[in-house]
């Protein structure tokens, strides 16, 4: 399959027509160019907060109940779009007000499939950021996807860094990993993050970034990263483990074949095996001894 992974400018949007513009313009482009699943960023959706216009947006609490207020049209302009594409969308995570879950919003990132289904995946642990000033909720647990491009899981940016949160997808042919960092430091933990989920569970990961500055949101004002898709270094792979990634900032997609025949081949007779060894890890990693060595 094609893959298209999003660096993503966040622009100041003054109607919800330029937003559907915009949206169908890149997966548009991303169906032109033959692929099969579009990826957006974490954070992505906050460009919605301009339609409640400047004072809104600029505004931490008020930008998260303007972007949460629009979602439920967003989704259904992403699934339109899936439809009418015929592709896959991983659409921008937003902050989202869901009673069920928490009084303060949670992160959540809503997967759109070509035959109109939808689902949603939170982001389970929050950055400092997060927790400190938007007070944002941890959300639903993790879910797998079994889609007709094969089994996807989402770890929606800091999740990436946790190795647990990828073993409990150890399953996923796919896991995508929508980001939003402000600086190259934030940018290379997310990339080593999915670079090492793609090397312990013999997967690919796709990785999408926010990019450029949004001088008119607190939250989101400075951006970097890009595009990547990464593998295991093993079998079947390039040696780094990247398929493919984008330009530093520069927004627009990246592209990158993804053959599930060489995942399966890799889990079953990689050089290594680290997915299937993971379990050899039990036990020793408790039996740490403090001896004197001077």
């Amino acid at each position: 399959m094609k893959i298209a992974t999003a660096a993503y400018p966040l622009d100041p949007l003054t109607s919800w027509a330029d937003y559907r513009r915009k949206l169908t313009d890149w997966v548009a482009e991303a169906a032109a160019q033959g692929a099969e699943l579009a990826v957006f960023p974490e954070y992505g959706a906050m460009e919605l907060a301009m339609l409640a216009g400047t004072e809104a947006a600029g505004d931490l609490e008020r930008s998260l109940h303007a972007v949460s207020g629009v979602m439920s049209e967003a989704y259904d302009l992403h699934a339109e779009l899936a439809t009418q594409y015929n592709l896959h969308i991983l659409g921008a995570s937003a902050p989202v007000f869901d009673p069920d879950l928490s009084p303060r919003p949670v992160n959540r990132a809503m997967l759109f499939t070509p035959t109109g289904a939808r689902a949603a995946q939170d982001k389970q642990i929050m950055t400092r950021f997060e927790r400190e000033e938007w007070h944002v909720a941890p959300g639903g647990p993790l879910r797998l996807f079994d889609t007709s491009l094969g089994k996807i899981g989402i770890l929606i940016c800091y999740d990436s860094e946790f190795p647990l949160l990828g073993k409990a997808l150890a399953d996923a042919d796919l896991i995508l990993v929508p980001s939003c960092t402000e600086a190259l430091t934030g940018y290379s933990r997310v990339r080593i993050g999915a670079m090492a989920r793609a090397l312990e569970m013999q997967c690919v990961t796709v990785m999408a970034s926010t990019v450029g500055t949004a001088d008119w949101s607190p939250a989101v004002d400075t951006n970097c990263g890009m595009g990547g898709v990464f593998g295991p270094p093993d079998t079947g792979f390039p040696p780094t483990g990247v398929l493919a990634e984008g330009t530093l900032n520069r927004p627009g997609w990246t592209y990158a074949e993804v053959d599930l025949d060489r995942i399966a081949h890799v889990r079953a007779d990689g050089v290594v095996l680290n997915r299937r060894h993971w379990e050899d890890q039990l036990g020793r990693d408790v039996t740490v001894t403090s001896e004197p060595l001077r």
